[in-house]
């Protein structure tokens, strides 16, 4: 990409630094030998790729200036001087793309995304504000203070393809999993039944304080302070759910595997309106 186009890339005036941290901040695991679920502060980035074999894609791009942290831990996975050859956004809130600008001005790679995503990522349009008055924690009353203006990676972004092709892994496909944003993706491998769910459903509550710092395991909706549109959310977990997923990762919490996989994601599946969807706030359906 030319030094114009990269000059102009900017982020939103509000994102700044957030001191929010959990127990699994900075770590990583390797869920299969060749996806590496990293936390950066209380979100999850995918490393997919081989270490010392081929190329290697990164999923999603963290919080607010974590940029330097998620070069470190790339490094240590691949080695220095081996940029992704893609970056794919599951979408665009500012804990998915905090160090984006940053890391496209490093790397110099392309950004892929749903094309319902776009207009939040060139700066055309914002997000609808957190809504801090939903049912939940402390978290929830917090999100008044989370960014909420759109990045502006012109020239850096592209729609995925349309035939679910995901640019640079080649096994897997993406899949349009809407409601907790408009073109909000989630990535399926179908050999061994992999899932990289972003934030249509996650494993902690994000709402609540204690849990997010803990990290306590519970298979559950999308965030609820950045989720507008509820019943378009249960029909994307009702998606994921037909595919049968083996292991996911999820943008919080911790990876889920098996059995506790299987019944945690059926059960939201039916009872997504009694386990997910909030009693009051903004855009609660009720």
């Amino acid at each position: 990409m030319d030094e114009n186009k990269q000059s102009n890339m900017s982020y939103g005036g509000d994102y700044r630094y957030l001191p929010m941290y959990s127990a699994t901040d900075g770590t990583g695991v390797e869920v299969r030998s060749d996806v590496l679920c990293h936390t950066v502060q209380i979100v999850n980035i995918c490393m997919v790729g081989l270490p010392g074999k081929g190329g290697w894609v990164l999923v999603d791009a963290g919080m607010p200036r974590s940029a330097e942290a998620i070069a470190a831990a790339a490094e240590r996975r691949f080695g220095p001087n081996r940029p992704p050859e893609a970056i794919i956004l599951t979408h665009g809130h500012f804990d998915h793309v905090g160090a984006i600008v940053d890391l496209v001005r490093r790397w110099d790679v392309p950004v892929y995304a749903h094309e319902m995503e776009l207009p939040y990522l060139t700066g055309k349009q914002a997000y609808p504000e957190p809504d801090a008055t939903v049912e939940g924690g402390l978290v929830a009353k917090w999100s008044r203070m989370f960014p909420n203006e759109p990045v502006n990676i012109t020239g850096a972004v592209h729609k995925l393809p349309d035939d679910g092709a995901v640019p640079g892994m080649p096994e897997w496909r993406w899949i349009h999993t809407p409601g907790h944003t408009p073109g909000h993706v989630s990535l399926f491998r179908e050999k061994d039944r992999f899932l990289i769910a972003g934030d249509a459903f996650v494993t902690v509550r994000q709402d609540a304080l204690y849990r997010v710092i803990a990290q306590a395991e519970e298979i559950t909706g999308p965030p609820r302070y950045l989720t507008p549109d509820w019943p378009t959310a249960w029909e994307s977990v009702r998606k994921l759910q037909a595919l049968g997923p083996s292991a996911a990762v999820t943008g919080h919490g911790r990876p889920v595997t098996g059995q506790i996989l299987e019944e945690g994601l059926r059960k939201l599946a039916e009872r997504f309106d009694r386990i997910a969807i909030p009693k009051y706030g903004r855009y609660a359906p009720h």
